[in-house]
């Protein structure tokens, strides 16, 4: 029977397995390399898929994920953390960075190596950030800040470049209430507990005393004494548990992750055993909390006031058939002359990803057919390695993509046709390529509230009631709707009296959400706006940055947590201090060549190879055959 030829990244990834696994002092720890967002649930840890050729710093930024994760799993215990955390909010999310920083902390201050991956895992989060730009506190998420200023005190290492700028909008603020708390947080970094606690009083000292939870502290002496006296005889029994589950397969396994580090002396779990049992975590199963502001919105302080009178609704039920159709002819008519630099356009992104559909070669293998560009070295030395070819066939993934179109009055005019027309060839293009594509808009039904705000009037104007509009999110075209049944819904954006106002963060939600529940492999959301998010009534009675905030939230959610791949076109706009993958376009007409642009972007997967194999061929080449 003839063996299964080893894949080039295959001794990579099972040493990245054994090391986690090592560090995490648990062999049950499993590891899986996706396209998806990297994180830990449970004990399943999802690293990103390397390249073919991955760099050094690629190399970092993957053990960086899988170092967190093993930290995580090590030095976590789930249940005291959310017997501590405040029960959601801001606090809730300064508190979850507060201990993240806190467990990787140990990591670094343990093993050199394990602090440059980190560091480097850190450098690529922020370097793909428009943090830098920053200039308010506003923009300046106080999690991320406060989390590196904790990182900053407990190992002594200085925030990455891109995210100084957070930092210092933040320190003299932060060090001017908490600066007693924060010194004495790196004598508690092996005690959860305590150091949780310390978290809870620097919250109450930032003036988010508020949003605590403070029935963790109103228990009673005896309740506390029998939780003590439980707690240390569960304490006795892990440890026991935990050194049995360090059993011959394990050791190997810690061997073989060692050899495979040439950065780290000991492991984790060594240093650990060395510390006083006294000051270590207790040990349960560990978990990631579920709350979401996409699921529960208000446990992050985002409210609405009714939902009573908002409507998701089809085009065609916004107004007749006739009236369609003569909007449709009125849309045509304006946009003929755009019309065609955008079919040139979406030619050009047709014939991109039909190429991608077609059969392809691996090179440089082992066996296989003779590679007639190698004929001069199979006759020089016909035991040379690396000389045959293997046909392929590409994979191209079944892709989904949803246009999600602002739909407010300040797109009147020039910038909803010019949308309304690139949404329309854009859908017709993907359509052929076999690439599902969703058109949706969203606006209000009213100007200045509504329903909702009669509601709140009657009510007699309870304070802080949070979204006070009706919303009204449209449905264009349907991902499984065919283009030809759904052009001219696309006529009613040119309807006198639809461009009202935009509540961005709701509609991101829901957009994401019908992407949630496609079926498609690959699942692509691009929001095209002009604006922040306004609504005169909401914010007339709320803080000016309600919306706002709430729209930070739903877009670090979904780049950080979710699968879905998103980014953004500002019309106008600058979108980039919001949104990690964007580009902002200073007049209408350039939006059909950024939008063509940015898709073929992302489905030309195999462009930064290709880049690497031109520019570097030979080093390219000699680290294949290394990893072979």
């Amino acid at each position: 029977m003839t063996r299964r030829k080893e894949a080039p990244l295959d001794p990579f990834k099972r040493a990245v397995t054994l090391t986690t696994r090592s560090i995490a002092a648990d062999s049950g720890m499993e590891v899986i390399f996706t396209s998806e967002p990297p994180g830990l649930t449970g004990k399943i840890a999802r690293l990103p898929e390397p390249s073919r050729v991955p760099t050094k710093s690629e190399i970092a930024v993957i053990r960086g994920h899988a170092d967190a994760a093993a930290l995580a799993v090590a030095c976590h215990d789930p249940a005291l953390h959310q017997s501590l955390a405040p029960p959601g909010g801001e606090a809730r999310e300064v508190f979850e960075a507060i201990e993240q920083a806190r467990v990787e902390a140990i990591g670094a201050k343990c093993m050199q190596g394990v602090a440059a991956n980190l560091a480097a895992r850190m450098e690529q989060r922020y370097e793909r950030s428009r943090f830098t730009e920053a200039t308010e506190r506003s923009e300046a998420p106080l999690p991320d800040a406060l989390s590196l200023l904790v990182r900053e005190k407990l190992t002594g290492q200085t925030p990455p470049v891109k995210a100084r700028a957070v930092v210092n909008l933040w320190r003299q603020w932060i060090e001017g209430r908490a600066r007693t708390v924060l010194d004495r947080m790196p004598d508690m970094l092996f005690d959860q507990d305590a150091f949780g606690r310390l978290a809870r009083e620097l919250l109450a000292a930032l003036n988010l005393a508020d949003q605590l939870d403070q029935g963790a502290d109103e228990k009673s002496d005896d309740e506390t004494e029998a939780e003590a006296d439980a707690a240390d005889a569960e304490d006795d029994d892990s440890e026991g548990e935990r050194r049995a589950e360090l059993s011959a397969e394990s050791r190997e396994e810690s061997v073989s992750s060692e050899q495979s580090r040439d950065d780290s002396d000991d492991g984790l779990a060594d240093v650990l055993d060395r510390a006083d049992a006294s000051q270590l975590p207790r040990r349960s199963e560990p978990s990631r909390p579920n709350l979401s502001v996409l699921d529960n919105p208000e446990a992050f302080g985002y409210k609405v006031f009714t939902r009573a009178y908002d409507e998701t609704v089809n085009a065609e039920e916004l107004c007749d058939t006739d009236e369609l159709e003569r909007l449709r002819a009125f849309l045509d008519k304006q946009l003929h002359a755009l019309h065609g630099a955008v079919a040139r356009l979406a030619n050009r992104l047709q014939r991109k990803l039909l190429a991608q559909q077609n059969r392809g070669w691996d090179f440089d293998l082992e066996e296989g057919m003779i590679d007639a560009a190698r004929l001069a070295r199979v006759i020089v030395d016909p035991m040379h390695p690396l000389t045959f070819k293997q046909e392929r066939d590409t994979q191209f993934r079944d892709t989904v993509v949803t246009l999600l179109l602002d739909n407010s009055g300040s797109m009147r005019g020039r910038p909803i046709m010019v949308a309304a027309c690139c949404a329309d060839i854009l859908a017709r293009t993907l359509e052929r390529c076999g690439v599902k594509v969703e058109i949706l808009g969203f606006t209000t039904r009213a100007w200045k509230g509504g329903h909702a705000r009669e509601a709140w009037l009657n009510a007699l104007k309870p304070p802080l009631p949070g979204r006070l509009n009706d919303l009204r999110h449209i449905v264009y075209k349907s991902a499984d709707a065919p283009w030809r049944r759904s052009r001219r819904n696309l006529g009613l954006m040119m309807r006198e009296g639809l461009l009202k106002e935009n509540i961005d963060g709701e509609a991101l939600a829901w957009a994401h959400s019908r992407l949630l529940a496609r079926p498609e492999q690959r699942r692509i959301l691009m929001m095209i706006s002009d604006g922040a998010p306004v609504d005169d009534s909401t914010l007339s009675v709320n803080s000016g940055s309600y919306l706002e905030r709430h729209l930070r939230q739903v877009i670090e959610e979904i780049e950080t947590r979710s699968a879905v791949e998103l980014l953004a076109i500002g019309i106008g706009h600058d979108v980039t201090r919001y949104y990690r993958r964007a580009v902002t376009v200073t007049d209408a007409e350039e939006l059909a060549g950024v939008m063509t642009e940015k898709l073929a972007e992302l489905f030309d997967e195999d462009l930064a190879w290709r880049q690497l194999h031109r520019t570097v061929p030979a080093a390219a080449r000699a680290m294949r055959r290394k990893l072979h």
